[in-house]
């Protein structure tokens, strides 16, 4: 066979660098034979969308701040009564000038009892005036604020979507936003499916694991993970062992995502329900309580006066050897033999 290969090209009567062409084809048509490569399989578009939405979330925290202080000058009892920030932004459309506030609808943005707090604020406001050109800009602000929240709800949606298509058993156990941070904190699927399930349960806290190490204190028992809803659901004292549990679970639903042939969430589904039932067990085990219920089952038996009363042996008690007493004679032994000589001896001597 070996001769046949490296006589190839003149057996077949084909160029060298042609063969080579062939050879690298037929290695790539191969491996996308095995792998069965799918667009819908591409995980760098989670990692680009979980890094777009957090930017999303930073960038829509920081034009609140900025319009609520800015529209405070005017009118600083507003965000006080309105704690939505979307709502917030829709109401400082819809006024402008506070002054107008009474006369404006806007119960198709806030219910009826707020709606009359702002009107009311509105009246004996402690705000100063400003221009036109103010008011233009905050609603050209508040605008702006609008169409990237509703641009970050749309990119949630998708995200979702792509992660029930790439990791659909990781979704299933720890949530759309948890699974994608744990992808592109890793890199892709593929390298977290690597990570055992003890790194896995810390991925995202490596600055105070080796701050810990450093310092020979704890490690920390969580990192993303903690974020899943499994995790925030538990108690305290147990969201450490409800991590490790929830680590071992979706190391392997990882492994089955990056290298199995299903599409389905059937194996998150199972495990999802069966750490639910472990974790309701752990629940009523931690608030049991010890007093009431443990006297009840800690019962002893009451003393009897009148049990059975064993006397004591002096020959049953003792782990020395001695000689056998004899029934006629003493220690000695022998005592009735004696006896019966000398009577005999008497006897004699009488006739």
């Amino acid at each position: 066979m070996r001769i046949i290969r490296s006589q190839a090209d003149s057996l077949l009567q084909i160029d060298e660098k042609e063969l080579a062409a062939m050879r690298i084809g037929l290695a790539h048509s191969l491996s996308r034979y095995k792998l069965k490569f799918s667009p819908d399989k591409v995980d760098t578009m989670i990692v680009q969308a979980i890094s777009l939405l957090d930017d999303l979330d930073k960038e829509i925290n920081n034009y609140i701040m900025r319009c609520k202080e800015w529209y405070g000058w005017h009118f600083p009892e507003l965000a006080k009564i309105i704690q939505d920030n979307i709502a917030f932004c829709k109401t400082v459309q819809r006024i402008g000038y506070r002054t107008l506030a009474v006369e404006l609808d806007l119960s198709d943005i806030l219910p009826s009892d707020v709606e009359a707090q702002v009107k009311e604020a509105a009246e004996i406001s402690m705000g100063t005036e400003i221009s036109e050109e103010d008011i233009t800009n905050i609603r050209h602000l508040c605008a702006q604020v609008i169409e990237i929240s509703d641009y970050r709800a749309q990119l949630f949606e998708y995200l979702k979507n792509r992660m029930m298509a790439v990791a659909p058993n990781l979704t299933v156990l720890v949530g759309e936003l948890v699974g994608a941070r744990l992808i592109s904190h890793a890199g892709s699927l593929l390298n977290l499916a690597k990570h055992p399930s003890s790194t896995v349960q810390i991925l995202g806290a490596e600055k105070a694991l080796f701050r810990a190490m450093k310092t020979k204190h704890d490690t920390p028992k969580y990192g993303l993970i903690y974020h899943a809803s499994l995790v925030g659901q538990t108690s305290a004292k147990l969201k450490g062992k409800v991590s490790r549990m929830l680590a071992a679970k979706a190391s392997l639903s990882i492994r089955v995502d990056a290298l199995g042939e299903d599409t389905e969430a059937s194996l998150g589904i199972e495990q999802r329900a069966d750490l639910e039932k472990k974790f309701s067990i752990l629940e009523q085990n931690a608030t049991k309580r010890i007093s009431g219920t443990g006297k009840m089952q800690a019962k002893f038996e009451k003393y009897q006066k009148n049990s059975e009363k064993g006397q004591f042996n002096q020959d049953q008690a003792s782990t020395l050897p001695h000689k056998r007493h004899s029934d006629f004679g003493g220690r000695g032994g022998g005592g009735a033999n004696k006896r019966f000589k000398s009577d005999n001896m008497n006897k004699s001597f009488v006739v």
